[in-house]
């Protein structure tokens, strides 16, 4: 039986988003600028006023095969990021690593466009990566150098570094604050029943 989970729901989203705009920019490979320019991140129009352009950005993309680029790492990370967290803390994880990332694509300039969802799936990558590390008690180092490691083989021209870092230091914040708490919480009820 189907079940709506949170990267199930984040995906027909997306999926919903490309298909609106790709009928209203009467074309289903690319995004229309002007769509973009509306509904992506245009530092410009954000940098003027126009806020709400940091959310709506991360389920605009801005062909197919981005979205379907960032709808498979989703798939990938979110899945074990259900796994690993409340429903809450995903949601926490995957919004404030996308906006982390698109705040942090500000500082490109003015004159940037910008979508995607790609800042988000990298926080939820790095909150599970620390995370994982930390309740299995091995080093941070180990979960940063991997979570680096991703963040370089995704470079290349037109990708947005800036959205891919800014969400990755978010989700590793997550992570590793969540790890921390329930060490602290498991290790205070011990301490209580013993």
């Amino acid at each position: 039986m189907f079940r709506l989970t949170p990267t199930r729901g984040l995906i027909v989203i997306n999926l919903v988003v490309y298909t609106f705009t790709s009928l209203v920019g009467g074309n289903f490979l690319y995004t229309n600028y002007e769509i973009l320019m509306s509904l992506g991140q245009s530092n410009n129009f954000v940098l003027s006023g126009g806020w709400w352009q940091l959310f709506t950005s991360m389920f605009v993309h801005i062909h197919l095969i981005h979205l379907l680029g960032n709808m498979f790492f989703l798939l990938i990370f979110g899945t074990r990021g259900e796994e690993l967290f409340s429903d809450e803390e995903f949601f926490l994880i995957y919004f404030a690593s996308g906006l982390s990332g698109n705040l942090l694509t500000l500082l490109m300039g003015p004159s940037t466009v910008s979508a995607g969802a790609s800042g988000a799936i990298f926080g939820m990558f790095g909150a599970c990566a620390v995370y994982l590390g930390q309740t299995l008690g091995q080093s941070i180092m180990g979960a940063l150098i991997y979570s680096f490691y991703l963040l370089i083989l995704s470079t290349g021209a037109g990708v947005n570094v800036f959205a891919h870092f800014g969400g990755l230091a978010a989700g590793l914040a997550i992570g590793y604050t969540l790890a921390k708490s329930r060490k602290l919480e498991e290790s205070s009820l011990g301490w209580i029943s013993a």
